[in-house]
């Protein structure tokens, strides 16, 4: 049985000694990403505004984008999935409620505040001397930003284990049942999205929801995203399986979070076979052009190739990449920008080409280096 202080780390705002601190912005919130959604985290879902004070900010380093999170738990899921520039990273100033650099804070750690999706809180302040303000009121310790980041990074698993337990039982069933009463099930298309705060932008524009409160709102989308999103493509057969601890090698994302966009190399030596998986086909024909690029890849040479496979994107099965047709150029875009989008018929090709707006459609003899590493441009 969870217990209750687990139960309020994840949905409220009242301490385990009574205390009340709400996280929540009483000024205007400063919203600070560039992306669809930008009123929520894009790795929780959360309301910025709802966790305000205990929100961050950071530039990711493959395309130096403005990222902003509810806390520093999703901070460091990014960090571990993308990369970040530490010396971009500002955290809020629970006083001012003004970003500032994190690396200048001074963190109280373990109050008796509720953490922020994880089991200890971690505040920041500008000043020390609002710090040990703080400390005589809630109790906890200062910590510098690096050593409150190593705290995070360690209970990371912990957290999300709790989190996962919590969701499992409450979240996930309220969001089931909402969904199937008031939302137009068959608009929503989870798998089309790369972030869960653009499906939740989605829901309230295009009204795929009755109008729902943030609370339900936030209940619907992650049942969405991390249970319907998968268990849909559970039915479909022969799709490209991916395990939840394999990186893309190119860009160092969980290739399993986006489904749609899933392709792989297998190879081959005597006795020592290996495969990669990639969250899109441009990152998978940057590492077969040269492999050495991106890390030490012994066996991941041409001559050793025994498959390739590649998502359709009307079917979602895997299929051989090597006779796909791929469209280039189209309104549609993957986890990484631009993508060569494949299909196992020309007939669905030329008609994504033509409802997407795509400018070619080659085959995989045809595609080049130039022409892949082009696709990073808006041209």
């Amino acid at each position: 049985m969870l217990k209750k202080s687990l139960i309020i780390v994840f949905i409220g705002f009242i301490s385990l000694y009574g205390t009340v601190f709400s996280k929540k912005a009483t000024v205007t919130p400063k919203l600070l990403q560039q992306e669809n959604g930008n009123q929520w985290c894009p790795v929780s879902g959360e309301k910025i505004e709802d966790f305000y004070k205990t929100s961050y900010t950071a530039k990711l380093q493959m395309n130096e984008n403005n990222r902003q999170y509810c806390s520093i738990r999703c901070l460091v899921m990014d960090m571990d999935e993308y990369g970040i520039d530490l010396n971009s990273v500002q955290v809020l100033d629970v006083i001012s409620q003004k970003y500032i650099q994190a690396q200048d804070a001074y963190f109280v750690v373990g109050s008796e505040v509720d953490g922020s999706l994880s089991q200890k809180s971690k505040l920041a302040f500008k000043s020390k001397k609002d710090a040990l303000e703080f400390i005589k009121k809630y109790k906890g310790t200062i910590k510098s930003f690096k050593e409150t980041l190593k705290l995070a990074r360690n209970s990371l698993k912990k957290d999300n284990e709790i989190l996962k337990k919590i969701k499992k039982k409450k979240t996930y069933p309220r969001g089931k049942r909402i969904f199937e009463k008031v939302c137009q099930k068959d608009l929503i298309d989870p798998t089309s999205y790369i972030e869960i705060n653009e499906l939740k932008q989605d829901i309230v524009d295009k009204k795929l929801c009755k109008p729902l409160k943030e609370k339900d709102l936030q209940a619907v989308a992650l049942y969405i995203w991390e249970v319907k999103r998968f268990g849909d493509l559970d039915t479909i057969e022969d799709k490209v399986q991916v395990k939840e601890d394999e990186k893309c090698p190119v860009c160092g994302m969980y290739t399993y979070k986006y489904p749609r966009w899933a392709a792989q190399i297998f190879y081959e030596k005597q006795d020592d076979k290996k495969h990669w998986s990639f969250d899109g086909v441009k990152d998978m024909m940057k590492f077969y052009f040269d492999s050495q690029k991106w890390g030490n890849y012994e066996i991941a040479k041409r001559e050793n190739i025994t498959k390739i496979l590649v998502t359709d994107y009307y079917s979602q099965k895997g299929i051989d990449g090597t006779k796909a047709y791929y469209v280039i150029r189209s309104d549609i875009y993957g986890p990484m920008g631009h993508e060569l989008i494949p299909f196992e018929s020309l007939s669905d090709a030329k008609t994504f080409k033509k409802d997407h707006y795509g400018k070619k459609i080659i085959q995989f003899s045809q595609i080049v280096e130039d022409v892949v590493y082009q696709l990073d441009f808006n041209e």
